[in-house]
């Protein structure tokens, strides 16, 4: 894989181009008892937009909540296995009270873990604004792949050709 950074003006684009179409990240917090949990979250953005911001919607509840109160460093991996895509997102995170934005991210999709809307007082807004991302990006086609993994396999050579990765 070479290892490529992406141009300085198209960061934002870029960085979104590699994690629209992966519906869930795996969101990570660290744990009062120090110890890393990662679940499953569904972004919320339409697109990444001009503050560099990742949105969430969680429950007050949840020990996710409480984590990212107590430490709001996170990360959040996304993968597109099928597309060889792979991104891990550092940042800080903040539970946000914006109704604005809740009511613009918001879906019907949602009501099945908020039942009382975009109102329900559950309903957590995190945010998480970006601070460093990481992304590999296989282009080439599996039979590709599998011949220069063979190719390095016999010759005792990493394969140096397998799409890209990079820092955003």
């Amino acid at each position: 894989m070479t290892n490529a950074t992406h141009s300085l003006d198209r960061p934002r684009e870029q960085l979104w181009d590699l994690i629209k179409d992966i519906r869930f990240a795996m969101f990570t917090t660290r744990h009062e008892n120090g110890v890393l949990h990662s679940r499953p979250m569904t972004t919320q953005n339409q697109s990444l937009g001009g503050e560099d911001v990742l949105c969430f919607f969680m429950s007050r509840r949840s020990d996710a909540v409480s984590d990212l109160v107590a430490e709001p460093t996170v990360n959040l991996s996304y993968a597109h296995p099928g597309m060889d895509r792979y991104v891990s997102v550092s940042g800080q995170a903040v539970i946000s009270e914006n109704m604005a934005r809740k009511k613009l991210l918001w879906s019907k999709l949602n009501e099945a873990w908020f039942p009382g809307g975009v109102d329900d007082p559950d309903l957590a807004l995190v945010e998480v604004s970006i601070t460093h991302a990481q992304y590999w990006d296989v282009k080439e086609n599996k039979m590709t792949q599998l011949f220069q993994m063979a190719k390095a396999a016999i010759t005792g050579k990493p394969p140096t050709t397998l799409g890209e990765s990079g820092e955003i």
